[in-house]
């Protein structure tokens, strides 16, 4: 008799993985209506409704269960439900998973005083920037990337620093995804991005240029971690008037110097910062 197989674990017993078994449609719903509250200044009931095509009862227990445990809360007087203390600590309990944000602070505070810019930390997550953190310049007009804020990987700094440093076949997949226009300037052909990730790579830092906001400019570098792996990209960010031609070689070197620095905080193999050849 052959022997049984083990269990695999964080499953239950008598676990098969049959479909109905795999989700809970109660907790999707409610996830989706926290998904859409993070990417939203506040929303009523009925919009909240709309947007996910439910019924307002079905959302409305949602918001009650999710309220109870502090993790969506309501404004009385706007009628509005937002987020919730309880959603930032589990959002804080992601954090903690890694010392990256802890030692890019150092790092991204020094840039920023470097470049006179908004520096920011950033992640891939789901083909999408995630970003992390942020350092904010003092100067009245700058960029502002909350963390939790989602950003698509073809028309961001970080996102293009990431996608040059992929294996050829991961890059791939993601090119194509379709590549949606969010001004004049977006690179929505594959082959021009293609392209513009081989200048990148050449230079050892890349530029998103007025591709996701109308006059603002974000220069990054990818963060390696101790297996040589691209695990979160640093940038810069701020207004046309300020990060002028003149200026992006410059800054282009500071963000890779802080890219570089960074990634041997981490433990990465000696060398490793900035863009590797392109492939």
């Amino acid at each position: 008799m052959p022997a049984p197989q083990p269990r695999p674990r964080g499953r239950p017993k008598g676990w098969d993985a049959r479909p109905e078994q795999t989700t809970i449609r109660a907790l999707d719903r409610a996830l989706d209506v926290l998904d859409l509250l993070a990417a939203q200044d506040g929303l009523t009931l009925s919009e909240i409704a709309a947007r996910l095509d439910a019924s307002p009862a079905t959302v409305y227990r949602v918001l009650q269960t999710c309220q109870a445990h502090e993790v969506t809360e309501t404004d009385p007087q706007s009628q509005q439900w937002y987020l919730g203390s309880g959603a930032f600590r589990l959002g804080a309990a992601f954090l903690r998973r890694s010392s990256l944000v802890e030692r890019a602070r150092p790092v991204m505070r020094a840039l920023m005083e470097a470049t006179g810019e908004t520096a920011n930390l950033g992640i891939e997550k789901g083909g999408e920037v995630l970003f992390l953190s942020q350092v904010e310049t003092q100067e009245s007009i700058r960029a502002f990337f909350p963390p939790g804020t989602l950003s698509p990987m073809h028309a961001s700094g970080i996102g293009k620093a990431l996608l040059a440093s992929l294996q050829a076949d991961r890059r791939e997949r993601l090119l194509t995804q379709p590549l949606a226009r969010f001004t004049d300037r977006t690179i929505t052909d594959p082959e021009a991005l293609r392209a513009d990730l081989a200048r990148s790579s050449a230079r050892g830092w890349a530029l998103d240029d007025q591709e996701k906001a109308e006059g603002m400019r974000c220069i990054a570098a990818p963060v390696f971690d101790l297996h040589g792996e691209a695990v979160a990209g640093l940038s810069v960010s701020g207004p046309l008037h300020r990060m002028q031609d003149d200026r992006l070689e410059e800054i282009g070197r500071a963000v890779a110097g802080a890219a570089a620095a960074l990634s041997q905080a981490l433990g990465a193999p000696a060398g490793k910062g900035g863009l590797p050849a392109p492939v």
